[in-house]
């Protein structure tokens, strides 16, 4: 991995977000990824009162909590805790009902503009989140990806024009990043094993925008060492620009400290060894996955979500990058996506996802 620049702490500049279409709507039926739901984002766009949240510390975070009428307050916490049993439990309300929703909070920061319920357990305080928010084409490849292709599962909803989304539970990358990287547990090198693994991650599938605040360091407790993940949280900036570095997380400044953490932990070769490991594990997951996933990137392949001049700055990029001049007949996102695995698998040497699907 190497130090180098783009912008820091800027947010993205907006992406614009694309309408699920009729083909990703049916793909998303066929998963069971398409619910009819009580709670739209639109209804949780009513709210007639903010009261700005704070940190444990009494710091001012990005969230505002929410406040309804009181003739909505109830009935919308119930039709809450049902997309939430929808979202966890196929929908089964009986093992739902000794839950209540302690609070809904709203983030104007980033693309989705997204709503945060709270919902808590009332026997034991346990607590649990999900995010509603607009729906984005986009965001939903991003997600539907990241479940296929990574070690990571995925649980999201679509209802209409609202997009439903479990939390990722983890610590924040920049929150990593100053009070955990110089701790002697987790071992250094399981922290630099699993950046270079997830850089190579989001390069093969094309999920961009992983500065530090987009991404969570999962801990497990090991009956030795600790073990570490990592794991996306932002999928809004999936396949869309056109620089091939913003797919990769070692570039962006934010970053730098873990770029220069693996620098001094890593040596090239077990480096290498690790980026191998990954495409291995890429190419495996898309095997298991092979009919989904080629239905995914055939839908991809025809969905707009990216305007063609990125495309065709991305493909010559990437055709570059691996030496390969079939990316210069790719025309869309998906196809790059397509490409990229099949680069790996040339590579590898291992049997990859069928060309087509029937529609």
């Amino acid at each position: 991995m190497t130090d180098s620049g783009l912008p820091t702490k800027q947010p993205t500049r907006r992406k614009p977000s694309f309408p699920v279409g009729p083909e990703l709507h049916g793909y998303l039926r066929r998963y069971k990824r398409e619910r009819e739901l009580p709670v739209t984002y639109e209804r949780l766009r009513a709210f007639h009162e903010v009261i700005p949240l704070t940190d444990d510390a009494g710091r001012p975070t990005l969230w505002d909590t929410v406040i309804y009428e009181a003739n909505e307050m109830a009935a919308l916490n119930e039709d809450l805790k049902e997309v939430y049993a929808w979202l966890k439990v196929d929908g089964d309300l009986s093992v739902v009902s000794h839950l209540y929703v302690d609070r809904v909070d709203f983030c104007t920061f980033g693309n989705s503009t997204p709503f945060r319920i709270r919902i808590v357990n009332a026997y034991n305080d346990n607590q649990d989140y999900f995010y509603v928010k607009q729906a984005d084409a986009s965001r939903v490849y991003g997600i539907e990806l990241e479940h296929l292709l990574s070690p990571n599962r995925m649980q999201f909803l679509l209802h209409g024009n609202t997009l439903v989304e479990e939390h990722v539970a983890g610590l924040p990358g920049d929150t990593f990043i100053q009070h955990w990287l110089t701790r002697s547990d987790p071992k250094p090198i399981r922290v630099a094993k699993e950046l270079v693994k997830f850089n190579e991650r989001c390069f093969v599938r094309l999920l961009g925008d992983m500065r530090s605040y987009n991404f969570v360091f999962v801990i497990t407790p090991d009956f030795e060492e600790s073990q570490i993940r990592i794991r996306a949280m932002d999928f809004d900036q999936q396949s869309y620009d056109g620089r091939k570095n913003f797919y990769l997380p070692q570039f962006f400044k934010d970053n730098n400290p873990l770029v220069r953490f693996c620098t001094r932990h890593l040596h090239s070769e077990t480096a290498r060894q690790y980026q191998r490991e990954e495409q291995t594990l890429m190419l495996q997951r898309a095997a298991i996955a092979s009919e989904r996933l080629s239905l995914l990137l055939h839908h991809m392949a025809r969905d707009p979500i990216a305007p063609i001049e990125n495309v065709h700055s991305l493909r010559a990029g990437l055709a570059d990058h691996y030496h390969r001049a079939d990316y210069l007949r790719c025309e869309s996102m998906g196809a790059l996506i397509r490409e990229n695995l099949e680069s790996i698998r040339r590579d590898i040497g291992r049997p990859v996802v069928p060309e087509l699907v029937p529609e």
